[in-house]
């Protein structure tokens, strides 16, 4: 896990295979994000691609920790900010078993985690190892708008 700001995003750009993350980084850093509409795109096929979601923030609980065998996470806030929670996958107890087609495995929600405030301009990297849960309040529920880069790490 990861947890940065967009002055140093440049640092990341030789992490993982095949200069995925330069690919990645280059994206964030060239793109006009906040004109981007919700939606996927494309910047290296399946290797690497951005989400682009908008959502209103929820209480902690109902948030999901969640992780991913085959993708990193950069998850970007480009407006408003969000409580993202990382904790250890031995740490977690899985409740809804991995979903090979999406990516996915989730977990209880019993451990409290790490958690980290992220606003407008910063990010968390969240790899293949870490449980994350994103889409929690910060003080209050609030609408957010965020890229969630995908970096396929095998």
């Amino acid at each position: 896990m990861i947890f940065d700001s967009l002055k140093n995003l440049d640092f990341y750009k030789s992490l993982g295979v095949e200069g995925r993350y330069a690919k990645a980084v280059d994206f964030l850093k060239n793109t006009d994000l906040e004109n981007l509409e919700p939606g996927k795109y494309e910047i290296d096929g399946k290797n690497v691609f951005a989400n682009v979601v908008e959502y209103t923030t929820i209480p902690w609980e109902e948030a999901k920790f969640e992780a991913h065998h085959n993708y990193s996470d950069i998850q970007y806030v480009i407006s408003g900010s969000e409580t993202m929670t990382y904790a250890r996958l031995d740490e977690l107890v899985e409740k809804v078993p991995y979903n090979e087609e999406k990516d996915v495995v989730f977990y209880n929600n019993e451990n409290p985690g790490l958690k980290v405030v992220v606003k407008a301009g910063e990010y968390m990297i969240f790899n293949p190892w870490d449980g994350h849960k994103p889409k929690a309040v910060n003080i209050k529920p609030e609408p957010i708008k965020k890229v969630i880069v995908k970096i396929k790490e095998n």
